[in-house]
């Protein structure tokens, strides 16, 4: 349904535009139809870049995202539209996607006036109803309401539920529930997995390693804009081949041990891009002699379903 070949975005920054800072460097990932796939990563990885690449908020720097087989940076007018109908993204903060002296199920209207001008108000009124009951609300308790009347939880559900309302095929689901409360995230998370369930494809990116391994069949792991490692969720999990997943998994709490001072090691601080493994200066396993440093590693399969960039591995 939906594939990344080779993606990069690069801004200018610095005085007149004078330097370049690289936020996603030559990502190549899908996700098929009903799939759920997890892009997991620290901070400023390049997550959320992807997820706007995708939305068409921010345009590619180099490489191709196709939909159903259409680069989608050809896209204009009518054409453009059409994908937005099938292409929606729910955001990790909800309050910033409603005007907040504007009621709540504004949303909605704007929706009808571009989408569906045809259709009575009343039968308008129905879909919007039915579709906030397929997520969970009460139309009674929450429309004709304000943002700042609405819970974030409720905020969430209205936006899914406008993308129910478009019966879209693709949702760019970003850290969408990172500032709910841990009741109404299991409800976002159980919501996503019905919609999977009949036929909706999920990009979910988080940074929490546990929500993703509840929600997806793959994970992707970003480090500063590269992909380091990729496959089907309990290979990754189960068996983490790169330093900065074995790292990720190693730092999640466990309750049926104690976390020990010094399981997570890092060698050195982050340091200014130039060339080579994106991790080197703070890979434990790093090669003495520097060759990790000049040496850009490229995904290989490992064993099926699980690739990996690192020179710890033959090919990469």
């Amino acid at each position: 349904m939906l594939e990344l070949e080779a993606v990069s975005k690069v801004y200018r920054v610095g005085t007149f535009g004078g330097k370049e800072l690289r936020a996603v460097h030559r990502v190549s990932f899908d996700v098929q139809d009903g799939e759920v796939v997890s892009l997991i990563g620290e901070s400023g990885s390049g997550k959320s870049t992807i997820g706007k690449m995708i939305l068409r908020l921010i345009p590619i720097s180099t490489g191709r995202i196709l939909f159903n087989g259409v680069d989608i940076s050809t896209l204009k007018g009518v054409a453009l539209k059409a994908y937005y109908r099938k292409v929606q993204g729910v955001f990790q903060d909800p309050f910033s996607s409603y005007n907040p002296i504007f009621k709540a199920d504004r949303v909605f209207r704007i929706l009808q006036q571009e989408y569906f001008p045809e259709l009575s108000r009343s039968e308008w009124q129905d879909r919007v109803e039915n579709a906030l009951r397929a997520v969970g609300l009460n139309p009674d308790q929450v429309l004709d309401k304000f943002p700042h009347q609405l819970s974030g939880g409720q905020l969430q559900r209205f936006l899914i539920a406008r993308a129910l309302l478009l019966g879209i095929q693709f949702l760019v689901a970003d850290e969408i529930i990172s500032m709910l409360d841990a009741s109404t995230r299991i409800d976002v998370l159980n919501l996503l997995a019905d919609l999977k369930a009949e036929g909706l494809s999920i990009l979910f990116i988080t940074h929490d390693l546990s929500l993703g391994y509840y929600i997806s069949e793959r994970a992707v792991i970003l480090y500063r804009g590269c992909i380091v490692e990729m496959g089907l969720t309990d290979k990754i999990y189960n068996h983490p081949l790169h330093p900065y997943t074995r790292m990720l998994m190693v730092s999640v709490p466990r309750l049926d041990r104690k976390w020990k001072e010094g399981e997570v090691q890092l060698r050195g601080q982050q340091s200014e891009l130039a060339g080579g493994c994106v991790y080197y200066d703070r890979c434990p396993e790093a090669d003495k002699d520097g060759s990790c440093r000049s040496h850009e590693p490229v995904l290989v399969e490992v064993e099926p379903g699980h690739f990996v960039a690192c020179k710890l591995y033959p090919g990469a």
